[in-house]
């Protein structure tokens, strides 16, 4: 090994949580180094959120399409997939990441490339792809963003299957004719929903009793609605229990419990996540590989005052703006402690606070792009009435607003806020329907600010607006 290269900061991953770790503390006048040992932007930016949205606009834009009059008939063809692959493939930089590098370079951060590992108290070392080794020191914090990887069950078959994940699923590049996909919820809908409209012949098959278990359990129900409506197959209740393929092409069969078998082209396994965790030298400061990593509200590790985790990693909640919102978090503390020198007291983390990331449990905003959308935010009515709350859900047909109606022919929908009755404020809520998630950041404003719902009433939704549930919804909750 070098000797130590220092920085005042050490980022260990470069997806979109390290990346806004970098920003906030260069911006804060620290010096700052990432290691990354794939793509600078991270399973984002190549292989999850902006290649699936750039499948799933096409997709959108003509179910929108088909349900206005007038416009219908010109839109009644196919999709020309190749055109959508060239808009994804434009989206995500043909995977390649020298726009990144440069900004990193732009901002004065120091980029090291290869795989990186905890090394000890304030240290890490990097061996880069042609064999270099350096070895980093952190003045004052490393920051873990290594995020997640897919899950893949111990299924007998499955192994040597050439199976997709969500990465095959977002950068393939040719239509299977029929698509089996394992899994009910967010990848999976996501991916059923654009290869439908590319052309496959999509059959989800769910372990679950519906889609989008975390979400309302009408979110499901109207999803999977129109998923059959399209022609897609979505079956619930059922085991999948071996893979039978001969190598990694070729027709795939699927064996569920009770030895019905199902034939496709290719087969998505979209089974869960787990942290990126397993070689990255977390026993080397007393933590265990493979594993979660705890945090507290300023996302730093207990007993490890040096010691930050952001993003999925920590498992707050795994999705890309709460990484992103984690590491502005982090990166607030990281500088506040900083600057009053090393070994100052961690900053204060009260609730709502500059240093504490209290909306990873109060109000996690949620889009789910299928058709319809699907797009909640804060508790559901069950997680409401467990946390012990006196709760009242209040429900509206989204479709018998006059904006929505406009929007789309026979728009179909649902609405619910989740209101709490001692305080008078809202908890959570959910809204299903085309254009829905355009509905979700007023509803993460009103749920963060708590703010009363005799207040609410006041805020006046324009006419004529899907918006306009809103007073419907408050309309039904005065009675």
């Amino acid at each position: 090994m070098t000797e130590p290269v220092e920085y005042d900061v050490v980022v260990l991953g470069g997806g979109p949580a390290g990346e806004n770790i970098v920003d906030r503390t260069r911006a804060a006048g620290l010096s700052t180094a990432l290691v990354e040992s794939e793509l600078v932007g991270g399973e984002c930016s190549y292989w999850a959120c902006v290649p699936s949205k750039a499948l799933l606009r096409p997709a959108l834009a003509r179910a929108d399409a088909r349900r206005v009059p007038g416009l219908a008939g010109a839109v009644s063809g196919p999709l020309d997939a190749e055109a959508v692959f060239a808009h994804r493939d434009y989206w995500t930089g043909d995977w390649k990441d020298g726009g990144q590098a440069d900004w990193l370079d732009s901002i004065g951060a120091h980029l090291y490339r290869g795989h990186g590992r905890l090394y000890g108290i304030r240290k890490v070392a990097v061996t880069s792809p042609e064999g270099v080794h350096h070895v980093l020191s952190a003045r004052h914090a490393v920051v873990v963003a290594t995020g997640t990887g897919p899950v893949l069950p111990d299924l007998p078959g499955l192994h040597g299957a050439g199976a997709w994940t969500s990465r095959e699923a977002t950068s393939a590049r040719r239509v299977p004719g029929r698509l089996l996909i394992v899994g009910g919820s967010v990848v999976a809908c996501e991916m059923a929903t654009a290869w439908q409209a590319l052309g496959s012949q999509v059959t989800v098959l769910v372990r679950g009793s519906g889609l989008l278990p975390r979400m309302e359990p009408f979110a499901g129900e109207l999803v999977a609605e129109a998923l059959t409506g399209a022609g897609a197959v979505v079956r619930t209740g059922v085991t999948v229990e071996a893979v039978v393929r001969d190598g990694p092409t070729g027709p795939v069969t699927v064996v569920l419990e009770g030895g019905e078998m199902l034939e496709g082209d290719e087969l998505l396994m979209a089974t869960g996540r787990a942290p990126r965790t397993e070689d990255i030298g977390l026993d080397t400061v007393g933590l265990t590989p493979g594993g979660w990593i705890a945090v507290d509200e300023s996302c730093r590790v207990p007993g490890h005052d040096w010691l930050y985790a952001v993003g999925d990693v920590n498992h707050r909640a795994l999705l890309t703006h709460q990484g992103k919102y984690q590491a502005r978090i982090a990166s607030a503390a990281i500088a506040a402690r900083a600057a009053r020198g090393t070994g100052a007291p961690a900053p204060d983390t009260a609730r709502w606070g500059p240093y504490a990331a209290t909306a990873d449990t109060e109000a996690v905003p949620q889009a789910v792009f299928t058709d319809p959308e699907a797009a909640a935010v804060g508790l559901t009515l069950a997680q409401a009435e467990r946390s012990g709350r006196r709760v009242r859900a209040v429900d509206h047909d989204l479709g018998k607003v006059s904006g929505a109606g406009l929007y789309a022919d026979g728009y179909r929908g649902r609405a619910r806020m989740v209101v709490d009755l001692d305080r008078e404020v809202l908890l959570g809520a959910t809204f299903v329907g085309p254009g829905a998630a355009e509905l979700l950041h007023a509803a993460t404003v009103a749920v963060v600010g708590e703010v009363p719902v005799d207040r609410l009433w006041h805020a006046v939704p324009a006419f004529p607006t899907i918006s306009e549930v809103w007073l419907r919804l408050l309309e039904t909750y005065r009675g």
